[in-house]
């Protein structure tokens, strides 16, 4: 039995899987491997037909012809290492999925929320847990990130946000979940003094 077995991890830089086989592990006696890279953009569970050539992959996801995605590999390893995609169709690509670090999984994804062309969001895995901590936002198109929610404990719930309403670098105001219980209880803001809140008596912002 050879050394190598076929085995199928997942790519968390495409969302998909890369199939590594055992025919593919030792071509010819080299000892180079071989990676296939496989897509499913849409997540209906089937994999896009993709066209690739020197590093770029060009990904069709509804089988019309016209590339809805496109991967780079930009350091020639066989995998991904950043995603662009068209997600509705206008020729404009509205979001980057990228793995910055090169750890092999995905940290950032860049996106264009209102399609004018410019981006409006970053969402970030700030501690490589597979798992996004903290979005950035635009909400007004000005070209300064105004609203920034973080999950510092990776529960999956936002212990706080940071909003910064007019501009100028200083918080005005910041939400946050002092208990722990998943809803946003605290508030501060530029014109309250420092240790000082306003709170609901339900405990939940309002």
């Amino acid at each position: 039995m050879s050394e190598y077995e076929d085995t199928t991890v997942e790519d968390d830089v495409t969302g998909v899987d890369d199939t590594y086989t055992e025919d593919d592990a030792d071509l010819g006696g080299t000892g180079l491997s071989h990676v296939e890279e496989t897509f499913d953009i849409d997540g209906d569970g089937y994999a896009d037909e993709t066209i690739t050539a020197d590093g770029v992959t060009f990904i069709d996801t509804d089988g019309d012809g016209e590339a809805d995605a496109v991967a780079t590999d930009y350091d020639g390893d066989g995998l991904s290492d950043e995603v662009l995609i068209d997600a509705d169709g206008d020729g404009g690509f509205e979001t980057a999925i990228s793995d910055g670090d090169g750890d092999g999984y995905v940290d950032t994804y860049e996106s264009d929320t209102d399609g004018d062309g410019i981006v409006d969001q970053v969402s970030v895995d700030t501690n490589a847990d597979g798992y996004v901590d903290s979005v950035a936002t635009d909400t007004n198109g000005d070209g300064y990130t105004d609203t920034v929610a973080s999950d510092y404990n990776a529960d999956g719930y936002v212990d706080e946000i940071v909003v910064d309403s007019d501009a100028d670098g200083v918080a005005d105001t910041v939400l946050t979940d002092s208990d722990g219980d998943g809803f946003l209880d605290t508030v501060q803001t530029e014109a309250t003094p420092l240790g000082d809140s306003f709170q609901s008596q339900t405990g939940q912002v309002f």
